[in-house]
Parts: structure tokens; C-alpha cells; sequence
């Protein structure tokens, strides 16, 4: 896929925000330091389109990057930092849940994982939450380029067990250091892109 244009269009925090133009959209989950940002950098191959912060939590809003006029990647606010108040991860909270529940648009979910590290009970139940809408999922781990190769097939399997992946959803090991993953991923939204138009 290649990107001609990308931009931030749309930051919402309720449903009579979101654009109304019907293009199919793609949400990106995860942990607040798991490389959301960088993840997206990659992806749209631009350096600073995603703010890149050193201190986790920074989103705050539902925000839209429409890709090459044709969808929108959403990168929604991260979970389990624990500098941010219990009242606004609620809000949070309940800004995913109105656009997961009312989402015509919304194609496919990409969940973020960090690769180093089994899933977290947060990871696990944000899974399951997914699960619970029946929304197809790709597992994105994330900072592969930071595991040897000897210890590749123990991460990915103690991912996938943690998990438990229903039958559709996949995993890609992802670098935004060595694009590792990068084709794969731009592959799998130009073709569920090109499949809703």
C-alpha cells in the first residue's frame, strides 16, 4: 500500500463527533507505553503524525487519521497507566465502549501487546471486551526488534496462550525500529479497505 496522504481529521470524545463520510475504520488498542505512536508513525510512514511522548496517557480523545481519503486508523486513549485518575480511565472507559456499541464502520480491531512481556490481566480482559462485540482482532507485538531470535517462538506462543486467539483473529510481530510487520499490516487494511468500499 502506498501513502499518499495522512492526516489527523477528527480528535472526539462522544458519538456526535465522529466524521459521518461511511469509510470503513480501524481502531488501535493497547497498554499507554506499548508504541501506539510509533506504531502509527511507521504505518502512515510519517515521522511525527502521532505525537510520540516520554510520558504515557498523553491521548485523551478518540482520534481519527484518515489514510489516503479512503479509511481511518483511531488511535484511542491507552489503559493501565496509573498516573491517570480513576475517574477519567472510567471516561475513557465509556468513550470506547459508546464507539465500539454503536460503530457501523469499525472493520477490524488492532491490539497492541508489547512482545517482551506476557499479556497483562489488563490485556486479557481488554480482549475479552473485544470478544464480547465480535470484533475480528490483530495481535500487534510490538518492540520485537528488542528480542533475540532464540526467544521468538517462546514469546509468540506465551502471547497466544495467554490470549487464547479465537478462530480469525491473527497475531503480526511488528518493529516500528526495523518495519518488521509494517507490509503485512498496510496489506491487511488495504484489503479490508478495498473489501467494504
Amino acid at each position: 500500500m502506498k501513502i499518499t496522504n495522512a492526516e489527523l481529521a477528527v480528535m472526539a470524545t462522544r458519538r456526535s463527533q465522529y466524521p459521518e463520510d461511511g469509510k470503513p475504520e480501524f481502531l488501535l488498542v493497547g497498554r499507554s507505553n506499548v508504541g501506539k505512536s510509533s506504531f502509527i508513525n511507521t504505518l502512515l510512514e510519517r515521522k511525527n503524525l502521532a505525537y510520540t511522548s516520554s510520558r504515557p496517557g498523553k491521548t485523551q480523545t478518540l482520534n481519527f487519521y484518515e489514510v489516503n481519503h479512503e479509511f481511518y486508523l483511531i488511535d484511542v486513549p491507552g489503559y493501565g497507566y496509573a498516573e491517570v485518575s480513576r475517574s477519567v480511565q472510567e471516561k475513557f472507559g465509556k468513550m470506547i465502549e459508546e464507539y465500539l456499541e454503536t460503530r457501523k464502520e469499525l472493520k477490524r480491531v488492532f491490539f497492541l501487546v508489547d512482545f517482551r512481556h506476557k499479556p497483562s490481566e489488563d490485556d486479557v480482559m481488554m480482549y475479552n471486551f473485544l470478544k464480547y462485540y465480535k470484533i475480528p482482532v490483530t495481535i500487534v507485538a510490538t518492540k520485537a526488534d528488542k528480542i533475540g531470535t532464540s526467544k521468538r517462538e517462546k514469546c509468540k506462543k506465551q502471547i497466544l496462550e495467554t490470549l487464547d486467539l479465537v478462530v480469525g483473529d491473527n497475531l503480526v510481530i511488528f518493529s516500528s525500529e526495523t518495519k518488521e510487520g509494517k507490509e503485512e499490516i498496510q496489506k491487511e487494511l488495504e484489503d479490508l479497505a478495498v473489501d467494504t468500499i
